[in-house]
């Protein structure tokens, strides 16, 4: 009898061993190596240099450096074919940001310029074209409101409603805490698979933006992240209850202080950068979203960086 109880503990040990081994990873257990989804794909944008710093490096570039050097850059333009027709930079092609991968198979080698209204959208597109093989794509900067006065978005957008609003603050931001990885479900069981997979899905859900005025007058329906340098809050606040989690690695696990439970709101200066990084999350597996227009649609008069000012006067084509 005392060698059956023996042989049932060895057994049960046994079972919580594999147990431990097979299902200790977070994530879904159906990875190749027997680890999650999730941590297969944040496994492989690390390897491959394709961590939120990586996507981060050089992405955006300016009306005037483009200006004269057109034919150095495949420039893609994703605004409604409407608008495109009204007028666009000469040799641009249009596009849209669903078909964005597909299109730059075009490119011919040249770094790819992605153009839309205000550079929101088109940092959606650069982070699918980065993540697809095309790591020196950019954002065209503020968009087409940059280029000429004639397509200029971005003035009726800038805003002050955040001034004297209850809802911005200069307490210290909210401390963060540590979350499971998200369940990420994907029919893909290698790192490259599901990062196409993953890519095409956020492409398909198009872009993800939020009024100011929503996350100010509710900011408790969101998780909030302030995504600008300690030293930038310190100087003009931020909303009630926001977290400031910057660089937001994958590497160093800052990946793990989002919850992934709520809807993630980033905000930037412009709405460009967290419209990088909310499309980041969006691949990932978050329900992520970005403030559209940032600071500038807050507290537009009280910034001394970072502002939209005015168009460019560049030569158009129709």
């Amino acid at each position: 009898m005392r060698k059956r109880v023996q042989l049932i503990g060895y057994s049960l040990i046994i079972i919580l061993v594999v147990s431990t081994l097979f299902f200790g990873c977070k994530g879904k257990v159906n990875g190749p190596e027997g680890i999650g989804s999730f941590e297969t794909l944040v496994n492989y944008l690390i390897d491959n240099d394709l961590d939120l710093p990586d996507i981060l490096t050089n992405w955006i570039i300016a009306a005037a450096d483009v200006s004269g050097n057109e034919g150095n850059y495949y420039i893609m333009d994703i605004r409604s074919a409407a608008d495109f027709a009204t007028g666009h930079i000469t040799g641009a092609v249009n596009s849209t940001l669903g078909n964005i991968v597909t299109d730059a198979a075009n490119s011919d080698g040249k770094t790819i310029i992605v153009a839309c209204y205000t550079g929101q959208s088109a940092a959606h597109a650069v982070v699918a074209l980065r993540l697809s093989g095309y790591t020196d794509a950019k954002v065209l900067k503020f968009g087409m409101s940059s280029w000429n006065a004639a397509f200029d978005r971005w003035t009726a957008n800038t805003g002050n409603i955040a001034i004297g609003h209850a809802n911005w603050t200069t307490d210290a931001t909210a401390a963060v805490s540590e979350f499971d990885d998200l369940e990420l479900t994907t029919s893909a069981t290698v790192g490259a698979a599901i990062l196409a997979e993953r890519v095409a899905a956020m492409l398909a859900g198009g872009f993800k933006g939020i009024n100011a005025i929503d996350v100010l007058t509710t900011p408790t329906n969101y998780f909030i992240n302030n995504y600008w340098a300690a030293a930038d809050v310190a100087t003009y606040g931020h909303i009630t209850g926001a977290y400031r989690i910057n660089p937001l690695t994958l590497a160093n696990d800052e990946i793990e202080n989002l919850d992934p439970s709520e809807t993630i709101v980033t905000y930037c200066w412009t709405g460009q950068t967290s419209s990088i990084i909310t499309a980041y999350l969006t691949v990932l597996g978050y329900n992520a979203t970005s403030l559209k227009f940032g600071a500038n649609a807050m507290i537009y008069d009280e910034l001394t960086k970072s502002k939209w000012t005015t168009s460019g006067d560049y030569a158009f084509v129709q």
